[in-house]
């Protein structure tokens, strides 16, 4: 019995120091917009996000307007995707919001 409990501590103990050092060497993610130049193909539009999910990343939205997207990132994903193209190069801002009135900090 002493040593079944011994091997179960000894498997506890193992997966729970598993657990944190992997976490510990994910990386961050963050919410970015990633938008292109009007004239961009949308072949490299695709490339991109492609990129992102192969990568882990996740793409949060498409846009219609403009050509871009949304997409929870990691920095290095986003070092790739900005160097898919030479000619089209990628603008990359925080996904936050944005308001017109001032805010009460009181209200937050």
């Amino acid at each position: 019995m002493k040593i079944s409990h011994s091997l179960v501590t000894l498997f506890g103990l193992s997966f729970g120091l598993s657990a944190i050092g992997n976490a510990a060497f994910a990386p961050a993610q963050r919410q970015v917009l990633v938008t292109y130049p009007e004239d961009t193909p949308h072949s490299i539009l695709q490339e991109a996000k492609e990129a992102v999910l192969a990568a882990g990343g996740k793409i949060n939205g498409e846009f219609t307007l403009i050509k871009g997207f949304a997409a929870t990132v990691s920095n290095e994903i986003l070092d790739s995707v900005t160097a898919l193209s030479e000619s089209h190069r990628p603008t990359v801002e925080d996904d936050s919001m944005v308001t017109i009135q001032k805010q009460d900090p009181l209200e937050e």
